[in-house]
């Protein structure tokens, strides 16, 4: 991945790739559209075009067009991403962070078991550097 993290339209683009897999500039354009009102044809594909000079998309022939795909994961994107967030928002505190989070909005007991699972598996990674430390 680039070393500057995706604008957001460049995101916009990225989770409609991500959701559908390759796609021609039409069918970014109008997924990104959804979004978007008044987004030009042509905005898109300057953007696809930018994108794939950054490293972030390339391209397949697909028929007379062409099919874009994402060269970069979605976990390591939104993770580069909340990270830099955690940063400037919480001076890198997650406790706050989670803590404002749950708080704001009514999480979903499949949420609760994400987090509940991620807290184990941090526990685990922290025992970890503790035992391989002594």
């Amino acid at each position: 991945m680039s070393e500057s993290p995706p604008t957001p339209r460049e995101l916009e683009a990225l989770k409609a790739l991500w959701r559908g897999g390759p796609a021609t500039v039409r069918e970014v354009h109008e997924a990104m559209g959804a979004r978007e009102e008044g987004l030009a044809y042509t905005t898109v594909l300057s953007l696809l075009q930018t994108m794939e000079k950054k490293g972030l998309v390339g391209h397949e022939p697909a028929g007379r067009a062409y099919a874009y795909f994402a060269r970069v994961r979605r976990d390591a994107v939104l993770g580069l991403l909340a990270g830099r967030f955690l940063d400037d928002v919480f001076d890198g505190s997650l406790g706050e962070c989670v803590a404002l989070a749950l708080r704001s909005r009514k999480p979903a007991p499949a949420d609760l078991e994400a987090i509940e699972r991620a807290v184990a598996e941090a526990r685990e990674v922290a025992r970890g550097r503790k035992g391989g430390a002594r």
